[in-house]
């Protein structure tokens, strides 16, 4: 498997900002949360999503041994240590120390990330030290 254009990913990434927030969607200009971002990015550069989503939950604190959206990532995209990773790059966030990583976004920049975030929506903005701390996976996605 091949990574996809970098480019073409932020691209993409950036024609959904301004994107209000909404729970669980993932449609351009009508609202998505952060993975109906990465989910929307998917199907405009790779095509179809191979697989549905099923329900999630909100809850950015839950704790476990399973790292769903981590493990769905492996499915279907290209894995990479956090230490690599580009512009273009989904990384996924632990938003609290021990708790699975619940939340998304994508590298813009080697210090610029874009994410849906609640009440802000789709945006664009700084990855602080807060931010790059709670960086546990990242993955690229394929060309097809």
């Amino acid at each position: 498997m091949r990574p996809a254009d970098p480019d073409r990913i932020i691209a993409t990434a950036r024609n959904w900002l301004g994107t209000p927030y909404h729970d669980q969607a993932s449609l351009k200009g009508v609202g998505c949360d952060c993975l109906g971002l990465a989910r929307g990015v998917w199907r405009e550069v790779v095509g179809e999503e191979p697989f549905p989503i099923p329900p999630y939950s909100r809850d950015r604190g839950e704790t476990g041994t399973i790292e769903v959206l981590a493990d769905g990532a492996r499915r279907m995209m290209i894995e990479v240590q956090v230490s690599d990773a580009g512009p273009g790059t989904l990384v996924l966030f632990r938003m609290r120390p021990g708790a699975i990583a619940k939340h998304v976004g994508i590298l813009t920049a080697p210090t610029r990330f874009i994410h849906a975030y609640e009440r802000l929506g789709v945006i664009e903005e700084p990855l602080t030290s807060a931010w790059q701390r709670r960086i546990a996976f990242a993955f690229l996605f394929p060309s097809i």
